[in-house]
């Protein structure tokens, strides 16, 4: 990542939208790069390395869901943040789905959207710092009753299955399964899984509850992450 000024790729086949980010973000300091459609946007992610991408869902070439999918199937773990009109709950979803870290629904204020990558960035940050790291042994795996989170590797097994997770779908459930019993608030999640020390609009954490439900699921096994009415979730072994 950028010592100085992070490289930011900005993909939205609106005009006006991406020139009006475009000035705003290098107000704000960011190196900026557009793109009009997830082909190109493609392309200059190849050449432009960036440390962030802002990536509409919504375009008529490649939507953001391909661009999503295709560089993460190419090992590239850019913090992705993706944008979405309201109506477009189905394209959101998907996005997320294919490995984005968090989204924003259309019309979005300026300073959310820069106060979100700027977390998101300082994540990314630290879990490079982290990678880099020599371990000095190997970590514990999490287990909560037939849950088995392996840090070592990043993998998650519900008994014998593999569970498939994103990257921020494992760091979700890490937090749960280190806290195993123990409540956590929306809040609480934000900051330990995406670094957020601030108050942002939509319900990221509840969507990404509900992908890890459906995938620890999948064979009819039993719920394992409870919601607590108007306080957050938790992990319970025994349901």
């Amino acid at each position: 990542m950028s010592p100085s000024s992070p490289r930011v790729l900005v993909v939205d086949d609106d005009a006006a939208i991406r020139e009006a980010l475009d000035r705003a973000l290098r107000g704000e300091g960011f190196a900026v790069r557009t793109a009009d459609g997830g082909r190109s946007g493609l392309r200059e992610a190849a050449a432009f390395a960036p440390d962030a991408i802002v990536l509409d869902v919504a375009m008529p070439d490649l939507n953001g869901r391909a661009v999503c999918a295709r560089l993460r199937a190419g090992g590239d773990r850019v913090p992705i943040l993706i944008l979405s009109a309201r109506d477009e709950v189905d394209d959101r979803v998907a996005g997320l789905q294919a490995g984005a870290d968090d989204y924003l629904v259309k019309p979005f204020a300026f300073a959310e959207l820069v106060a979100r990558l700027r977390a998101l960035l300082r994540r990314a940050a630290e879990e490079h710092a982290a990678a880099a790291t020599p371990a000095t042994e190997c970590p514990d795996d999490l287990v909560a009753g037939d849950l088995t989170v392996v840090l070592a590797d990043r993998t998650a097994r519900r008994g014998a299955r593999a569970i498939d997770l994103t990257r921020r779908e494992f760091d979700l459930l890490e937090a749960l399964a280190r806290h195993t019993g123990i409540v956590l608030s929306r809040e609480q999640l934000l900051q330990q899984v995406w670094g957020y020390d601030f108050a942002v609009e939509g319900n990221v954490v509840d969507v990404f509850v509900g992908y890890l439900r459906r995938k620890l699921e999948a064979e009819g096994e039993p719920r394992l992450i409870q919601t607590v009415r108007g306080v957050g979730f938790v992990l319970r072994a025994e349901p």
